[in-house]
């Protein structure tokens, strides 16, 4: 089951629980949902696609909001000394669709498993001053030794 649907001026064709790339969306509710109304056709079982009517929704929840990667407009005019350069960041929302709900029929998309949250380390006790200097300067020792040079060849 899949679905065409526009937004954006663009168009996709999506399924439940695909993940998508759009211009920058605002959630309709506080639960990050949101409902694409301009749904072009959908499949229905083998072979089947279906221009839909008024009963067709698609919905997803927004994953993300970000900006996407640096594009450099760069001007030049031969001869003239006149360069420009320009940096662009497109901004696009990642929505997770969930459900496609066409002639009494619901496709939804996998329940996708929440991360756990790992507890923080804990840091080790404070050791005393006088046990953290002695191997310090061991170390220390160490290293000088390993550092001179070579002792220079007589011709």
């Amino acid at each position: 089951m899949y679905a065409v649907i526009r937004t954006g001026g663009k168009q996709y064709r999506v399924a439940p629980g695909d993940v998508i790339r759009v211009e920058s969306l605002q959630a309709t509710g506080s639960d990050g949902q949101v409902a694409f109304g301009d749904v072009l056709a959908v499949s229905g079982g083998e072979g089947q696609i279906a221009k839909p009517g008024a009963d067709v929704h698609v919905t997803g929840q927004i994953v993300e909001q970000n900006r996407g990667a640096k594009i450099l407009v760069f001007h030049y005019k031969r001869k003239k000394q006149y360069k420009k350069m320009a940096g662009h960041r497109q901004p696009y929302t990642a929505v997770r669709i969930t459900e496609i709900a066409f002639d009494g029929q619901k496709f939804t998309a996998p329940e996708l498993a929440k991360k756990e949250v790992k507890p923080k380390k804990v840091k080790a006790a404070a050791v005393p001053e006088a046990e953290t200097k002695a191997p310090a300067k061991k170390a220390a020792a160490k290293k000088s030794e390993a550092k001179k040079a070579a002792p220079k060849k007589k011709k």
